[in-house]
């Protein structure tokens, strides 16, 4: 039965009992007839109000389920949240830990390759020292210039020793004991002062061979080689 349905019972029923009282007041006077007014009065309302408590519940049910999705709805943005910032730290933490990798790989490499760079360099230079040290000429009192360059030729690489010649042609002409009177620059490479190439032996005043030595090894410390030590001597006319 509808909800209609049973309002509209228990007004037809209040109307036949409202009947009733009636012929009952004739009978018994208006005390009577007052007092079955009252009772229909009192079923047509607890016919009404019995209705109230059941829509007051659906409504306290749906609102309590209403809240009950929003808590969680919440609850899971919340979480959600959380597992995002989370997420996030995670990455920053991985991403920064990669960055630091990277940096430090790259500063390996580039000590690395730095490290392989002067190596090339020493190798380099090396090649261009002597090819026959000033100890393996025999010691004499005096050299011409032709033993001088014959010392020269087998001290100085071959791609080198052109070089090498035309700064000592342009300093000194081949002579072992030349001395400048105003600087004191002394020998085939007019060392500055002269007593610099006793690095290369202690006989660097009278020996063609010492001086040869650390003249050769003065170009390639300072200018790479000799060839570039006759650049410069050409821009400059001195090394």
């Amino acid at each position: 039965m509808s909800r209609i349905s049973v309002r509209g019972f228990a007004v037809a029923s209040a109307t036949a009992v409202t009947t009733v009282g009636a012929v009952v007041g004739v009978a018994s006077g208006n005390e009577q007839g007052s007092t079955t007014g009252q009772v229909e009065a009192t079923a047509a309302d607890a016919t009404i109000l019995a209705e109230i408590p059941a829509g007051q519940k659906l409504q306290a049910q749906t609102a309590s389920l209403t809240e009950q999705a929003d808590t969680q709805s919440a609850a899971a943005e919340t979480a959600a949240k959380k597992e995002a910032e989370e997420a996030a730290r995670k990455q920053a933490a991985e991403d920064a830990s990669a960055k630091k990798e990277a940096a430090e790989e790259a500063e390996k490499k580039e000590a690395e390759e730095k490290a392989e760079k002067e190596r090339e360099k020493k190798e380099e230079v090396s090649s261009r020292s002597a090819t026959r040290d000033a100890s393996s000429f025999e010691a004499k009192g005096s050299y011409t210039t032709a033993e001088v360059q014959a010392m020269a030729r087998q001290m100085v690489p071959g791609d080198q020793f052109q070089c090498f010649s035309n700064i000592v042609n342009n300093e000194s002409t081949w002579d072992y004991t030349a001395e400048n009177p105003s600087s004191g620059a002394y020998g085939l490479v007019q060392s500055l002062p002269g007593s610099k190439m006793a690095s290369a032996g202690a006989d660097w005043r009278t020996n063609p061979a010492t001086q040869i030595k650390w003249g050769l090894g003065y170009m390639n410390e300072r200018y790479g080689s000799p060839c570039g030590a006759w650049s410069f001597w050409q821009a400059n006319q001195w090394y």
